[in-house]
């Protein structure tokens, strides 16, 4: 599987300890975020993400930010992403299994590295469930 990553500036070291955290497990990693601390516009590090993960079969994506609610907009504006906002496990397991979520978003001044890397273990783990749920996935793209 490969995984898309992209950050601002307010996700910088998060972004590269995950990178480190995913290789170790032998995931490929597509990098698209800031190596800087210095401001940047999210959009131009999400998008790249996204539309990366939305051609790509048997690709999910981690986008950071520092509330995530940008980055996870963002993402949501490309045709085919469900860019999930998640601070808990229980988030990133229902954003797999009810809406086959590809991308996660990483709220990276609210949550701490451990609690991130848990979340998207879990969420890189967790399959659709599809049944009742397709139905309602199906409808989210106008």
């Amino acid at each position: 599987m490969i995984i898309a990553i992209g950050n601002d500036h307010a996700g910088v070291e998060m972004k590269n300890k995950i990178i480190k955290h995913l290789e170790k497990k032998g995931y490929e990693i597509k990098n698209y975020g800031t190596d800087n601390k210095e401001s940047v516009d999210y959009p131009d590090h999400i998008h790249p993400v996204a539309t990366f993960v939305s051609s790509t079969k048997k690709a999910l994506g981690i986008v950071i930010c520092g509330s995530g609610n940008g980055a996870a907009m963002t993402a949501n504006k490309n045709t085919g992403i469900r860019a999930a906002l998640c601070w808990s496990e229980e988030l990133s397991v229902l954003a797999r299994q009810h809406n086959d979520a590809n991308i996660i978003s990483i709220p990276a001044r609210f949550v701490s590295l451990d609690k991130a890397k848990r979340m998207i273990d879990t969420f890189i783990k967790t399959p659709f469930e599809g049944g009742r749920h397709k139905k309602r996935v199906d409808k989210i793209s106008t």
